[in-house]
């Protein structure tokens, strides 16, 4: 198979932001919490979901008294104030993604982000010349795991279904792209372990972004 269509997540698997998005959570819950002490361990395994859903939660379990709306402004103001210090691209991201495009791949990025967010990520690390597509939380109604995220960004790039993959390190970016009836390969580098990926039987695992130019069946410049 080859494919004409590669369609990345953003956090943990273009860009490394695990530490400004965890660091984000313990300054939220610490400024709500200030007599509790938060471990980023505790957060983790709900990386993947849009944040809204992600304070809900972390409100409800520690009932936490601040309003969610106050909560989620803590956490953005703190996200963008500390956004570029802090993100990078993962290994070899930016030459694969430069090759990709040289040999006519169409590429969008499907997120659980508000668009500016993943604009500034993109912008910081030089890939957002190269992505078709970007399609944000504000974008649909239902995020991943539903389809709807890859449907829009495979109508945005004019992408077949069997042309077409989905990059990402969370089981939700797997689900989305099985419900939409397209190829998967999950990143060996999730925060959750690669084991715990595999679980959601990926088509493809990645212990390398360079991995991903045989599986698209471009040559490595």
């Amino acid at each position: 198979m080859t494919y004409k269509t590669v369609l990345f997540d953003l956090d943990g698997t273009l860009l490394d932001t695990n530490e400004l998005i965890l660091t984000s959570f313990v300054h939220t819950l610490s400024s709500c919490c200030p007599d509790r002490t938060f471990a980023k361990k505790e957060i983790v395994p709900h990386m993947g979901k849009p944040l809204v859903d992600m304070m809900a939660f972390f409100k409800r379990h520690y009932q936490i008294d601040t309003p969610l709306e106050e909560m989620v402004r803590i956490y953005r103001e703190h996200n963008i104030r500390t956004h570029n210090e802090m993100v990078t691209a993962f290994p070899h991201v930016p030459e694969v993604v430069k090759t990709l495009a040289a040999a006519g791949i169409t590429m969008g990025v499907v997120t659980t982000k508000q668009r500016n967010t993943a604009q500034m990520g993109l912008d910081l690390c030089d890939l957002a010349p190269y992505m078709g597509t970007l399609v944000s939380i504000e974008d649909v109604k239902h995020p991943k795991p539903h389809p709807e995220p890859v449907y829009k960004a495979m109508k945005d790039l004019g992408a077949a279904p069997r042309s077409t993959i989905m990059i990402g390190d969370s089981r939700y970016d797997i689900e989305a792209a099985q419900y939409a009836g397209i190829a998967s390969a999950g990143v060996s580098w999730t925060l959750k372990g690669e084991d715990h990926l595999r679980a959601f039987s990926p088509t493809f695992m990645l212990n390398d972004m360079r991995d991903l130019l045989d599986i698209v069946g471009v040559k490595s410049n």
